[in-house]
């Protein structure tokens, strides 16, 4: 069982090390040059896991935000080329955003930067301690106990 103390410790590095994944992937995205904002970024990512163009409702829904803000993310995106506003073909006073074929590229630049910068933030762990790593990140995002003998 953990103390008080080291659960404080704890909590202060995973805060530091969000950061630094924060900074690390700034400077990433930035190096591209793609013009992208983070939020913009999650937005995009948001969008491509969607079957079919969500409504703006959907994804302010989904990225736990106010729809305002969706909107501002969106008209941002619309005017750089990577999304566009679309009718729905079943209520035409519906509106729908889907990526384009520059918003799939600028995709495929933002995976790639993640990539980068993972492989950066991960260096200095072997194999093993990244194995490890992953499975307490997934016991922590899950939520649920690990089981103990």
């Amino acid at each position: 069982m953990t103390s008080p103390d080291s659960d404080g410790l704890l909590a202060e590095q995973l805060l530091r090390l969000t950061r630094r994944v924060h900074r690390i992937q700034k400077r990433h995205l930035e190096q591209r040059d793609l013009g992208i904002t983070p939020a913009q970024s999650r937005l995009l990512r948001t969008l491509a896991h969607w079957g079919s163009p969500p409504r703006m409702a959907d994804l302010a829904e989904r990225l736990e935000v106010v729809p305002r803000a969706v909107t501002t993310l969106v008209d941002g995106l619309e005017a750089s080329g990577k999304v566009r506003r679309v009718p729905d073909p079943a209520n035409r006073r519906v509106i729908r955003i889907e990526l384009t074929d520059d918003g799939r590229g600028a995709l495929r630049e933002l995976r790639a930067a993640r990539r980068s910068a993972a492989e950066e933030i991960l260096a200095p762990l072997t194999e093993e301690q990244r194995a490890a790593l992953g499975g307490l990140l997934n016991t922590l995002i899950d939520g649920t106990p690990v089981a103990r003998c």
